[in-house]
């Protein structure tokens, strides 16, 4: 998986590519406690994200947690195959997606 950060001010835009699973989960856990704080709009790119596991789900979930305290949480332009995961699991009525 690839980790692009875009910050200006207080928006920080994540763009994922690649599998968000149980390898490459903990890189983005640790993105997200290092560079959320002052943050108070993030934006979750997934346009070139192939697959998202059980522990990518939960990565995204501790992000909507967090900005749910301090701001808001945008996931976009996720494929048909991560919207149909998002869906089965109920993630679709938790995260913000656009």
């Amino acid at each position: 998986m690839e980790i692009k950060m875009e910050k200006n001010l207080d928006k920080l835009v994540i763009a994922l590519s690649g599998r968000l699973d149980t390898t490459t989960a903990p890189e983005l856990e640790e993105k997200f406690k290092s560079e959320l704080s002052d943050v108070t709009e993030l934006v979750v790119d997934l346009a070139e994200l192939e697959y998202i596991s059980s522990a990518g789900l939960r990565v995204l979930l501790l992000g909507q947690k967090t900005m749910s305290k301090q701001g808001k949480m945008v996931v976009k332009n996720a494929n048909e195959s991560i919207m149909e995961i998002f869906d089965v699991t109920g993630f679709s009525d938790i995260l913000n997606i656009e």
